[in-house]
């Protein structure tokens, strides 16, 4: 349960701010809210059940002490570059498509979020717990209700909390991870 936790929590966290929620906010303005919805959670099972294969793989190959060590590493460094923000536009634009609405905002949030650092965290810990069925529902459930709350309440959030202060929390988060997991691993 340990696993689903984290993955829930630094998943949430990280999620927070990001351009995909901004997406999903912009995806809502052009579709019906049930459609984004469904589009979205298909998008983040596809890419939360590639980075948990990916993430278990690689962790059935290196040993536990090394892969926590390599994962607290990760987080730290992915701690930083939320620091830095995000590149670009958050705002996304969406091209009109010939697939239906539910579709193309799938493809549209996996082709958003492939090589993001949500998706990199969760590779991350599928192979330092060894959990891969926890990690993937901690980070699926996590980025379901980070971009719902994005799909639903966007504009109020965006009017209390500042992105800025989004991505501060979620820096912390993930060098706390990585800090406490570097203890954990080398002591």
């Amino acid at each position: 349960m340990e696993a689903f936790w984290a993955a829930f929590l630094l998943i949430f966290f990280a999620e927070m701010g990001d351009k995909t929620q901004f997406l999903v906010m912009a995806l809502a303005g052009r579709y019906d809210s049930r459609r984004v919805f469904v589009g979205m959670t298909l998008g983040i099972i596809v890419v939360h059940a590639l980075a948990v294969l990916l993430g278990a793989t690689i962790g059935s190959f290196l040993p536990a002490e090394k892969m926590a060590i390599a994962a607290s590493i990760l987080f730290i460094c992915f701690g930083l570059w939320s620091l830095k923000g995000e590149d670009g536009d958050e705002e996304e634009e969406c091209q009109t498509s010939r697939f239906g609405p539910v579709v193309t905002v799938a493809l549209t949030f996996i082709i958003g979020e492939m090589g993001d650092k949500t998706q990199l965290a969760a590779v991350a810990l599928a192979a330092d717990y060894g959990s891969w069925l926890m990690v993937f529902a901690g980070a699926v459930a996590g980025m379901i209700l980070a971009d719902g709350m994005g799909l639903v309440a966007g504009n109020y959030l965006q009017k209390k909390v500042s992105t800025a202060t989004m991505q501060k929390i979620s820096a912390g988060l993930f060098i706390l991870f990585g800090t406490l997991g570097l203890i954990q691993a080398l002591f």
